[in-house]
């Protein structure tokens, strides 16, 4: 017997586990496996982060005995990717790294430009990540700075990838999405440190502005390349805060890493960039 079921964002999948099985605990519904829903044997089959929202397919009785089955299953993803900050962790859960910023009528990927990631490829784990290497795991290593120097990887496909939207965020909004959606979140991940950050590097933003690359003054200053322009008088006075966020809709091979897409694509426009969110769609 198996079920698909929708994570929660701040949840883990086995916290999203034992609450489905409080939920049918509660109802008193019959558990058709020759167990009760207190006893039945559980797993998830396929991880997806705290950050991360969307379907996972519960195995439930002797079913977890063929997990191995299931592991390999193709995924649908919507993920939307700011573009101008990049963290270590690749998405919202983690201690951002740059924040050059771009403003809001800087272009987005095309869609055309976005078909480079089509295809088979290597894909590194992120630093933060459950990936074991020498008996331990990455997440592990980034914490205590022992990360190696060459990361590991793993074979992945992106079958297609597509915009689906396109839009800006203030960065007011992103300090209050990024500081309730951490506080979702149990457990030890630096909470604390992530979100003093979050605030300090907002709050800049929210009282400097970004660069338009439009803005007429900067051209004639002769910073036209430069991201930051948080002395030009007519950015100020322009309120130029917001952060361009493009949604994607990614079919893929299991085990392909949204946060990492995000972090590759940030890389290539040369801007940085992380996965302000993700949500798994379908499975298989």
């Amino acid at each position: 017997m198996s079920e698909i079921i929708e994570k929660l964002v701040g949840e883990t999948p086995l916290e999203a586990l034992e609450r489905f099985r409080a939920g049918k605990i509660r109802t008193s519904e019959a558990c058709v496996t020759g167990y009760t829903w207190e006893n039945v044997p559980m797993t998830y089959a396929g991880r997806l982060d705290p950050m991360a929202e969307g379907k996972i397919l519960i195995l439930i009785g002797d079913e977890c005995k063929d997990k191995e089955k299931y592991l390999g299953m193709d995924k649908e993803y919507e993920v939307e990717i700011l573009i101008g900050i990049s963290t270590d962790t690749y998405d919202a859960l983690g201690i951002v790294q740059d924040a050059q910023g771009v403003n809001d009528l800087w272009a987005y990927p095309a869609q055309d430009w976005l078909q480079k990631y089509v295809g088979k490829f290597a894909q590194e784990y992120p630093p933060y990540s459950s990936k074991t290497v020498n008996g331990r795991q990455l997440h592990e290593l980034a914490r205590s700075g022992a990360l190696p120097e060459v990361m590991p990887t793993r074979e992945v496909e992106i079958y297609s990838i597509r915009v689906i939207d396109t839009g800006t965020i203030t960065a007011e909004g992103l300090l209050a999405r990024m500081v309730g959606n951490i506080d979702l979140v149990k457990g030890d991940f630096r909470q604390e440190v992530i979100g003093k950050r979050w605030r300090e590097v907002l709050t800049n933003f929210s009282s400097n502005s970004l660069r338009g690359k439009n803005c007429k003054d900067c051209k004639e200053d002769g910073v036209s390349d430069s991201l930051c322009g948080k002395n030009c008088k007519d950015c100020k006075e322009g309120g130029v805060s917001n952060s361009p966020v493009i949604r994607l809709l990614v079919r893929c091979s299991s085990g392909t890493y949204m946060r990492s897409l995000a972090q590759r694509i940030g890389v290539d426009l040369g801007t940085g960039a992380f996965a302000l969110s993700i949500n798994r769609t379908a499975i298989g």
